[in-house]
């Protein structure tokens, strides 16, 4: 999230829209959003996990396993609803950079 904030212009000159979501409830996302003063929304996919599910990401939450929970995942979504990249972290607290995102970015639109 920090590497998406901190090239958040980047990818709003690419016209890309940036959004976060989790497992977590929407009051827990707005806090968590704020407490961070993120630009980009952070949407809640409790109770139901839907989205989490169909993106192949859902896990058990490591800490607490019978919870479930969203593995850190990167998807890059074009208008039509094309999935046009995924990247998924080796290791969930691993800081994963945005310029691989933001090259498939510039490939799609040619925006070299």
């Amino acid at each position: 999230m920090a590497a998406r904030e901190a090239d958040y212009s980047t990818f709003q000159e690419l016209n890309v829209q940036v959004l976060g979501i989790s497992a977590n409830t929407a009051f827990s996302q707005k806090t968590f959003a704020d407490s961070l003063k993120l630009e980009h929304p952070l949407l809640s996919d409790h109770p139901d996990l839907q989205v989490i599910r169909r993106y192949g990401v859902l896990q058990h939450y490591v800490v607490e396993p019978s919870r479930l929970t969203a593995r850190r995942a990167f998807f890059l979504i074009d208008q039509e609803g094309i999935v046009r990249g995924r990247w998924l972290p080796e290791k969930q607290a691993e800081l994963f950079p945005s310029e691989p995102i933001l090259d498939r970015v510039r490939e799609i639109t040619g925006q070299r």
